[in-house]
């Protein structure tokens, strides 16, 4: 077992290990730790606590040292900064002529190198912008460029429910969304209706995927041939949620398909939800 924090540097952002040393630390304090991009502060969302060897990518690195007043100091200072950083960046965009926008600009706790957030529809050849900020600010300059997904989460917004987004509020991390699950949900394959304000299919599909995975093994699917107490036929609707089946009778034709619970069925041979050709291309992109 290995005894570790675990540190976010960003409000809603990924969660990193480190080691407290000898130090004891509580949930909602502030650190100053050396990481990859220079030496930074972050908050811990985990207090001191022993995991399995295999969750850690060894060795850690140590927290430096609690907070201080003059570290306080220093943070304001920085966050200052960033907010002018922003604005030189945006210009000089602009005078560079480039097809970019400026998202988000961090610099670091030490001053060691300010990282510059941008999108854009394609690759942008920022060299001279680098060196022209290089000139101004006289450290260690990186342009990131990120995409859709990311820039929502940075610049946050309300939803289509009316919410903040979940990326900005609490999802430390995406999660992988697919068509395959907005169709298995019975939902509308409406681009303007399973996308978010990103462009990008809606995080919340994720959350009851889950159960829907659950319901499909015991639900016969749309297309499905089953045995019902009133003879074999198909299925052509089914709601996974109420487990309420509709049936065409085979030994009836003529009749409207008849109601049926799925307990009350035996599935004879079972069908598979497909998406189409035409439901492929309008949605083409929504899963990137």
């Amino acid at each position: 077992m290995t005894e570790i924090i675990g540190i976010r540097f960003k409000e809603v952002g990924k969660v990193y290990y480190f080691s407290p040393g000898n130090k004891k630390v509580q949930v909602g304090d502030r650190v100053i730790v050396e990481t990859a991009r220079g030496v930074e502060c972050g908050e811990v969302v985990i207090g001191n606590r022993e995991v399995d060897d295999k969750e850690v990518v060894q060795p850690l690195k140590p927290i430096i040292r609690l907070v201080t007043p003059e570290d306080e100091k220093r943070i304001r200072e920085n966050e200052a900064k960033e907010a002018d950083i922003i604005k030189v960046f945006a210009k000089k965009i602009a005078e560079h002529g480039l097809k970019m926008k400026p998202i988000d600009v961090e610099y670091t706790f030490d001053g060691s190198k300010i990282l510059f957030y941008f999108s854009a529809e394609s690759r942008v050849d920022f060299r001279e912008l680098v060196k022209d900020l290089a000139g101004i600010y006289r450290t260690r300059i990186e342009l990131r460029q990120i995409g859709v997904r990311d820039e929502a989460k940075m610049l946050g917004g309300l939803g289509i429910c009316g919410r903040p987004f979940c990326c900005a509020s609490f999802l430390g991390e995406f999660q992988p969304v697919s068509i395959k699950m907005a169709k298995e949900q019975s939902l509308s394959l409406n681009p303007t209706k399973i996308s978010g304000t990103c462009g990008r299919l809606m995080c919340c599909l994720k959350y009851e995927q889950d159960s829907y995975d659950a319901l499909l093994r015991i639900t016969p699917k749309v297309g499905a041939i089953v045995e019902t107490p009133d003879g074999q036929g198909q299925v052509e609707d089914a709601n996974l949620l109420t487990g309420i089946l509709k049936v065409k009778l085979k030994n009836n034709p003529d009749a409207p398909a008849a109601p049926y619970k799925r307990e009350d069925v035996k599935l004879l041979k079972d069908a598979k939800i497909r998406i189409n050709r035409d439901e492929m291309a309008a949605l083409k992109g929504l899963e990137d």
